[in-house]
C-alpha cells in the first residue's frame, strides 16, 4: 500500500486475506501491520475495529486479534402465511381497511439509482441545505448546560415561543407542541381529531403522506376538489353536510402538489364553514419557508386569524433545512391541545432535547435569514428552468399553474396517457418522477405527474431531464 493510509483500503486488504488464517487463528500484530502496509498505528487500529464490527475478527486485549468463527445462519423454515389471514380479519367491525399503502410516500423518499435525475424528491439538494450552519448549531447545542437532560414533554419553552411568534395572531407558546417533524404532527392531529371509521375531508389532489396517515389510522379520506385558488368552498360545505365530517385537512400555502394558494376570500369562507359544521381545520403549513424570490408577501397562517380554536396548525423546519432535522410544531387552542399532547406523549414521550436545542440555535443564528433568501432565489431559478425546458422540449407536458412557492410542478399528461407507464419509461430514460394517482383519494380526473425541482443539482440537470422526458411520450 506504500504510504496510503486509508482505513477503508486497509480494511479491504485485511478482509481479502482473512482466508489465509484458520478459524481462531491469530492475525499479525499491529506493529507488523504498520510495517507491512506502511500506515500509522491509528489506521491499523481503526481498520481492525471495522472488521470487528463486521464480526470478522475478535480482539482479545493482551493476546491479539483473531479470525472470528463465521456466524451460523439458521435456515428459514417457519411459515408466516397465517399473518395474511390475521391482518385481514375484521374482528372489530371496522369499515375502513387498515392496510397501509405507502407507495406515494416512498416515491419521494427512495434514492434513485446513480445517473438518474431526481424529479421525485421531497427535500432540498445537499448544495441548498445549510450544512455549515446546522453543524455550528449542533456544536453550540451540545455545549449548552443540560443539553442531554429530559426536556418538557411539550418542548423547550424557547422553541415553543419561537414557533408561536412565527405563526402570529393570538397563538402563544402555551398553544404550541414541539413534534418530530411535520409527518409526525399530522399523524398526531388525525388520531386526536377523528375516530376510526370517521370521514375526513381532504383536498383533491393532496399530499399522499396525509392519505397514508388517514388510512393507517382507520379513517376515511373524502376528496373535495380544489383549483388554482385552493379548495372550493361551495363543495367543502356540501361535503361537510353530506358526510358529517368533523375534520378538514388542507395546505393553504403552496399546496402539494398543485402549488395553489388559498385566496383570502376562501380562507375566511373555509373557517366559517368549518365553524358552522363544528369541525376542525388541520392547516398543514409545510411550505412556509419555501416561498420563491418573486412570491411577494405571504399570507398569514389561517391559525393567526382564528380566535375560536377551529384551526390545528402544523409546520416543520425539515423541508427548508435537512431531512434529518425533524423538528416541527402543532399549534392548537382550547381543550384539543391536551388531547394532542396526550397522544404524542403516549407515542414517543418527547422530541429529543439535543435536536430541539440544535433547531433553536439554528433559527436564532444570523445564518438563518441568509439561508432562507438563498433557498428562495434557488427555488425560483429551478422553477423557471424546469418550466422553460418543458415548454421547449416537451410541450405536450403542460403545467396548469406556475407556483410562487414550494418545490414542484403539477404536470398534466396528454389525455389517454398511462401515467404509470410514463413514469416507468421516464425511469428507464434516466428521470425519476412521481405518478399522480397516489395524490387522489378517489379516481383522478386526468393523468398527471409531479415533477420536483428542489432535489437536483441545478438548472442544467433540469434541462437534461426535460429532454429525456420528451422521448417518453
Amino acid at each position: 500500500m506504500e504510504q496510503r493510509s486509508s482505513v477503508a483500503e486497509l480494511a479491504a486488504s485485511l478482509r481479502s486475506e482473512l482466508n489465509r488464517y484458520s478459524i481462531g487463528g491469530k492475525l499479525p500484530s499491529s506493529r507488523v501491520l504498520v510495517e507491512q502496509y506502511r500506515v500509522s498505528p491509528v489506521t491499523v487500529s481503526r481498520a481492525l475495529a471495522q472488521l470487528a464490527a463486521e464480526g470478522l475478527v475478535v480482539t482479545r486485549p493482551g493476546a491479539g486479534v483473531f479470525r472470528a468463527r463465521p456466524r451460523a445462519l439458521s435456515p428459514v423454515t417457519g411459515d408466516t402465511s397465517w399473518q395474511e389471514v390475521t391482518l385481514s380479519a375484521d374482528l372489530t367491525g371496522e369499515s375502513v381497511p387498515r392496510s397501509v399503502d405507502a407507495s406515494g410516500v416512498l416515491v419521494s423518499l427512495s434514492a434513485p439509482p446513480t445517473g438518474v435525475i431526481e424529479l421525485n424528491g421531497g427535500y432540498l439538494h445537499p448544495s441548498l441545505q445549510p450544512e455549515r450552519a446546522m453543524a455550528a448549531a449542533l456544536a453550540r447545542a451540545g455545549r449548552r448546560p443540560g443539553a442531554w437532560n429530559r426536556p418538557p414533554v411539550e418542548g423547550l419553552p424557547e422553541l415553543r415561543d419561537w414557533f408561536a411568534r412565527e405563526i402570529g395572531g393570538q397563538v402563544t407558546a402555551a398553544d404550541v407542541l414541539v413534534t418530530a417533524g411535520g409527518q409526525s404532527a399530522l399523524t398526531t392531529a388525525l388520531r386526536a381529531l377523528a375516530a376510526p371509521g370517521a370521514p375526513v375531508l381532504v383536498e383533491s389532489p393532496t399530499y399522499p403522506g396525509m392519505l397514508a396517515i388517514a388510512r393507517a389510522s382507520g379513517v376515511r379520506p373524502v376528496p373535495v376538489p380544489a383549483d388554482a385558488e385552493g379548495v372550493r368552498p361551495e363543495l367543502l360545505e356540501t361535503a361537510f353536510q353530506a358526510t358529517g365530517a368533523r375534520v378538514f385537512v388542507c395546505q393553504p400555502l403552496f399546496q402539494n402538489p398543485t402549488g395553489a394558494v388559498l385566496s383570502a376570500e376562501r380562507r375566511a369562507e373555509t373557517l366559517r364553514i368549518a365553524r358552522a359544521a363544528g369541525a376542525f381545520v388541520v392547516e398543514d403549513d409545510y411550505a412556509r419557508h419555501m416561498g420563491h424570490e418573486d412570491s411577494g408577501p405571504l399570507p398569514a397562517p389561517m391559525a393567526a386569524d382564528d380566535p375560536d380554536g377551529v384551526v390545528v396548525h402544523v409546520r416543520s423546519l425539515t423541508k427548508a433545512t435537512s431531512p434529518s432535522l425533524r423538528v416541527g410544531a402543532l399549534a392548537a387552542r382550547g381543550p384539543v391541545f391536551d388531547r394532542l399532547r396526550a397522544i404524542q406523549v403516549v407515542d414517543s414521550f418527547f422530541v429529543p432535547r439535543p435536536l430541539q436545542e440544535t433547531a433553536l440555535e439554528l433559527v436564532g443564528a444570523p445564518a438563518w435569514p441568509r439561508h432562507l433568501r438563498t433557498v428562495a432565489a434557488a427555488l425560483r431559478e429551478r422553477r423557471d428552468a424546469l418550466a422553460g425546458a418543458l415548454a421547449r422540449e416537451a410541450p405536450a407536458l403542460t403545467v396548469p399553474h406556475l407556483p410562487a412557492g414550494g418545490y414542484q410542478l403539477w404536470t398534466r399528461l396528454p389525455d389517454g396517457t398511462d401515467e404509470a407507464g410514463f413514469a416507468g419509461a421516464a425511469l428507464r430514460a434516466g428521470v425519476a418522477v412521481a405518478p399522480g394517482r397516489p395524490y387522489f383519494s378517489a379516481e383522478p380526473p386526468a393523468p398527471y405527474v409531479r415533477l420536483a425541482f428542489a432535489a437536483v443539482a441545478g438548472p442544467a440537470e433540469l434541462a437534461e431531464a426535460a429532454r429525456r422526458l420528451a422521448g417518453c411520450l
